[in-house]
């Protein structure tokens, strides 16, 4: 048996499998590991090219779209190798990117998922947007990461190659045992994308398990593939998804506080976007509260089975301070000027 499934997600990307999968296949060439394509029902000819390019590449076929979280669920629940990495489509690897992640698999049992360095396509000297050198979050649960903080990129000059525990791992290219997947319920559908591998990491936190970022494994990734930056879909899930995070997540104590000062902060994003004529985005983080409050029973219950794994101290990976007070402020705009 293989013992990583590296598994693509497709839907409706052939254009994105002719140029990326090239790279995956060559430098994926393992004994222990096989590539797998998972099809979110695509409407294009993703699979008459798969057949025609990669015959003997493994697919598979789901009877339609489920997102980003549960696509993943379904396809690797029908796995059985030991680890799996979520690999997305328009993800570019280096040659033997698998193995520092796989080697510190077999020998560290605490450490269950991991990110390689993510370094951005179409600008190799830079890092990339989704997980840079590892993510981390802030008390009011914003994300950030070594080497990229809000929109700031920072250049790759090695100043974050050191092996270190982060508080999650970019789904753009996760690294996971596939036991540990299965046991804390895998990525959560009503996330549907966005912020699902932040919400999945953190539930592993809690479990007492390390996540670590190893910048020996590189790889190279465009980002908004499916969804731009600038979407005001990937808006409305990246607030929608971030209230389901916290409220799944936070220590009691910390819950009530923390989601108000969101909500007020989250009201803010929306005024300024209204003053600036962004209306479609100020409707996207309308929609993205009601959408949490019209969802909040489902939330409560996943709350009531998590809180008593939920940690009660808050992990050194969650920066205490504020990063918009640090960013748009202080004007600490890298990872290393911010002390935790």
């Amino acid at each position: 048996m293989n013992k990583i499934a590296v598994v693509i997600l497709n839907w409706n990307g052939k254009k994105l499998l002719e140029q990326f999968l090239p790279s995956v296949t060559q430098f994926s060439n393992r004994e222990w590991a096989e590539v797998i394509v998972a099809d979110n029902a695509s409407s294009d000819d993703s699979l008459d090219f798969l057949k025609a390019e990669y015959p003997s590449l493994k697919t598979i076929v789901l009877d339609k779209n489920y997102g980003f979280a549960d696509g993943y669920n379904k396809a690797l629940d029908q796995l059985d190798h030991d680890y799996f990495v979520l690999l997305n489509s328009d993800v570019e690897v280096s040659e033997n990117w698998l193995d520092p992640i796989y080697d510190l698999f077999e020998k560290e049992n605490d450490i269950v998922a991991a990110q390689p360095k993510i370094k951005a396509y179409n600008n190799k000297s830079e890092f990339e947007y989704a997980g840079a050198s590892g993510g981390y979050i802030d008390h009011l649960g914003y994300p950030f990461c070594r080497g990229r903080v809000f929109d700031t990129m920072e250049p790759d000059t090695g100043q974050y190659d050191q092996l270190t525990d982060v508080m999650w791992a970019s789904g753009a290219a996760l690294f996971i045992r596939s036991e540990i997947y299965k046991k804390v319920g895998g990525l959560d559908g009503n996330f549907f994308a966005h912020m699902e591998e932040i919400d999945l990491c953190w539930r592993i936190k809690n479990r007492g398990f390390r996540i670590v970022c190893h910048p020996s494994s590189v790889v190279y990734h465009v980002g908004g593939a499916t969804l731009s930056k600038s979407s005001s879909r990937k808006l409305h899930l990246n607030f929608r998804n971030n209230l389901y995070m916290l409220y799944k997540n936070l220590p009691s104590e910390k819950l009530l506080p923390t989601m108000l000062l969101r909500m007020m902060l989250d009201g803010v994003a929306a005024v300024k976007f209204l003053v600036s004529l962004e209306f479609d985005n100020f409707m996207a983080i309308l929609k993205a509260h009601f959408s949490f409050y019209s969802n909040l029973s489902k939330m409560r219950e996943k709350r009531r089975i998590l809180n008593p794994l939920v940690s009660k101290e808050i992990h050194k990976e969650i920066y205490k301070g504020s990063i918009i007070s640090d960013y748009f402020i202080h004007s600490k705009k890298k990872f290393s000027d911010i002390t935790f």
